[in-house]
């Protein structure tokens, strides 16, 4: 009688297993510009892939959602993203700006758009991890502190994660860079996973509660 209530046991806990729904990967939408987008590279090369792949090699369950759009400022960004999130998005990495300081624009126009952003996110209660950027040299000293100054000041009104510079390590480096100087090469979306991976995996932490 033991021996047969055991297997019987054993069968409705196999079957019980079975029928149990695998746990959903958590899902990250990465809102950008063309450095989000892959820009100039083959589609298995853009970052939101590249980070992906990445996430998984150190044990994460995750889906990375390619939201970038070349040549979008803020406030185009921040215009699309209402359709660009889906139910099952569980945070947020915010890639913006680049665009708005190419074209020389007021920083104070990138810097509403962006807490448009983060005001929209915070409402549906998504982690948000906001990769900043930097100003062309060109553009003056009083340019470069207002616009590059915005990122960490959106932050800390948040409480959003900061990773201060996208293109830590690539920018200005021939060898990371396409021919246009701006964009990077497979190697330098590469080099920015590396870097900004502890961050993303802050977020993830964030995302999973």
């Amino acid at each position: 009688m033991h021996r047969i209530s055991a297997a019987l046991a054993a069968t409705l806990t196999g079957l019980f297993l079975s029928q149990a729904p695998a746990a959903e990967p958590v899902t990250l939408l990465a809102l950008g510009d063309s450095l989000t987008a892959g820009y100039g590279l083959d589609p298995a090369a853009a970052f939101p892939l590249k980070l992906e792949q990445a996430l998984k090699a150190r044990g994460h369950d995750v889906v990375v959602i390619n939201a970038g759009v070349s040549g979008d400022t803020a406030a185009q960004g921040a215009a699309r993203l209402e359709w660009s999130l889906t139910d099952d998005v569980d945070g947020v990495i915010v890639e913006l700006g680049a665009n708005d300081a190419l074209r020389g624009l007021d920083p104070a126009q990138a810097e509403a758009a962006l807490k448009g952003i983060l005001d929209a996110l915070a409402s549906r209660k998504l982690p948000v991890l906001i990769a900043g950027m930097r100003a062309p040299p060109n553009l003056g000293p009083d340019y470069a502190a207002a616009f590059e100054g915005m990122y960490a000041r959106l932050a800390a009104r948040s409480g959003a994660l900061i990773y201060p510079f996208f293109l830590e390590g690539v920018a200005a480096d021939p060898k990371l860079n396409q021919a246009d100087g701006l964009h990077p090469t497979p190697e330098g979306v590469d080099a920015i996973v590396a870097r900004i991976l502890p961050s993303v995996e802050a977020l993830l932490a964030l995302a999973k509660k």
